[in-house]
């Protein structure tokens, strides 16, 4: 018997997903939940849509589902954030502004001048999350963080938040799975050892009946028609550094400075068939519209048939493995977010990297990585300095770092002049004041500094953007 605790439940797929996940562990059916989030209204729909596929089920726990945060912390073993801080209105601002300055991105969720700023409201919203969690949890509790932008996110946590925290992602699942489709292979049938840091992690090693198939990736991705096409990002960064990236075209293509530094080129790096591979503002075109389904879809999800919890049905997100290896036992191999502290041997001690891990009755255990290759180490520490420039900006309403994080960003350091993020960093900031207390005189000055004169800036959509579909659009399909 314990309990566990969703931070941001109202997002229903996912929340829904996970813990589904959950209460297909047989020894969990008594388990205690809480689900909490700030939208009263969502929250609602959540929580009744997890409640019918409980009792369709025959369990009988009860979900409590609350807007007091503290509330649903208390007496949590195990809580699993995945809040979205500024909802869409702020990731539109992390888009639109940018663009302006002519920081293309697709995601702008992790890194590059949106992933930047999207931390400063998440680090301030996580250091409560781990106050709260520190005062009325159980002792010792385990926050699985989703949040992105999830390696500053969980780099917070640890270091100022005190709470023991891992981060989680599904990036490594996802290419596991498609490298293992380019070689004819079966996923169960391929072996990966895979690390670096989150969305930059590197599969170090593939493997298919003991023997390393790593140097035949390259060859079974150019011959293969569609990943030719829609992974040329990941396809170049494999040419050139020898080893496959774990995330999409798309997300990879704003990490480095060489793909979207140049919007009539932009074209030839991505495909717009799917948001993923690389489309201006894709990620935030998908989310508004799944929002503005939202309503339309919900009445159509209670009409479907529940969810039935089966194991052979469970998604491949770790947090119910981990809790089921923690609570029973039971091994469970993932790859994790978690302090390096010395596992990969030439990225700082103090870094979050995304490497194997081990669960079971006795705990987490991370085995030592060793030397990353020397190219694939030099792209992950860019990264790991500008999410410590932004973890410490954020911990401390610096905007002097703030500002240095941008201009060490790649994409952002590729296409800005120093003053040009300067002065759109001053429009982030104010953007999103209400998210941003440790910024409260930082953005007063700020706002006396955009009265102007201030430099131009461009007016455009981006070099490869669709059109964001109403919901009678939507309903047209």
């Amino acid at each position: 018997m314990f309990k566990v605790a969703f931070i941001g439940a109202g997002s229903v797929g996912f929340t829904r997903t996970l813990f589904s996940d959950l209460m297909s562990v047989p020894e969990f059916k008594d388990i205690e939940v809480a689900f909490t989030d700030i939208n009263q209204h969502n929250l609602d729909m959540v929580a009744q849509l997890c409640q019918r596929d409980l009792e369709s089920n025959g369990i009988g726990t009860k979900i409590h589902a609350t807007t007091n945060r503290r509330e649903a912390l208390t007496g949590a073993k195990y809580v699993i954030n995945c809040v979205r801080i500024g909802m869409l209105e702020a990731f539109e601002s992390d888009i639109e502004i940018p663009l302006k300055y002519g920081v293309d991105q697709c995601v702008g969720d992790t890194l590059a001048a949106g992933g930047i700023m999207y931390g400063q409201r998440g680090i301030a919203a996580i250091l409560d999350f781990c106050k709260d969690i520190r005062e009325v949890a159980a002792p010792d509790a385990l926050m699985l963080n989703y949040a992105n932008p999830n390696a500053m996110m969980t780099w917070a946590a640890n270091k100022y938040g005190g709470v023991n925290t891992i981060g989680l992602c599904h990036g490594v699942q996802g290419g596991h799975h498609q490298i293992a489709g380019a070689l004819g292979l079966k996923k169960e049938d391929v072996d990966i050892i895979c690390a670096g840091i989150n969305h930059q992690t590197w599969y170090i090693s593939v493997k298919h009946n003991g023997e390393d198939l790593t140097g035949k990736i390259l060859e079974a991705y150019e011959n293969n028609p569609d990943l030719s096409r829609t992974e040329k990002v990941r396809i170049d960064m494999l040419r050139r550094f020898g080893y496959y990236s774990t995330e999409s075209n798309g997300h990879l293509s704003e990490y480095v400075a060489w793909y979207r530094k140049r919007p009539e080129e932009i074209i030839n790096w991505i495909d717009i068939g799917n948001w993923i591979n690389g489309e201006t503002g894709g990620y935030l075109r998908v989310c508004t519209e799944g929002r503005n389904w939202f309503e339309e879809d919900f009445p159509k999800w209670l009409n479907e048939p529940p969810k039935s919890y089966k194991t052979d049905q469970r998604s491949e997100e770790h947090g119910s493995y981990i809790i089921e290896g923690l609570e029973t036992g039971r091994v469970y191999r993932g790859h994790f977010n978690v302090m390096n502290n010395g596992c990969i041997t030439n990225l700082p001690d103090e870094c979050v990297i995304e490497v194997p891990g081990y669960v079971d009755g006795n705990g987490v255990s991370i085995p030592i990585v060793g030397d990353l290759p020397l190219g694939a180490a030099a792209i992950c520490s860019q990264s790991v300095w500008v999410q410590r420039l932004a973890v410490e900006a954020a911990v401390s309403g610096d905007i002097v770092l703030l500002r240095q994080a941008m201009m060490m960003d790649p994409l952002t350091g590729a296409v800005c002049t120093p003053p040009e993020i300067d002065q759109m960093t001053d429009e982030m900031l104010v953007a999103c004041e209400s998210l941003l207390p440790q910024y409260k005189e930082a953005i007063a000055e700020a706002k006396i500094r955009l009265a102007g004169p201030l430099l131009p800036t461009k007016e455009t959509k981006g070099a490869a953007r669709l059109q964001t579909k109403t919901v009678e659009e939507m309903r047209r399909l």
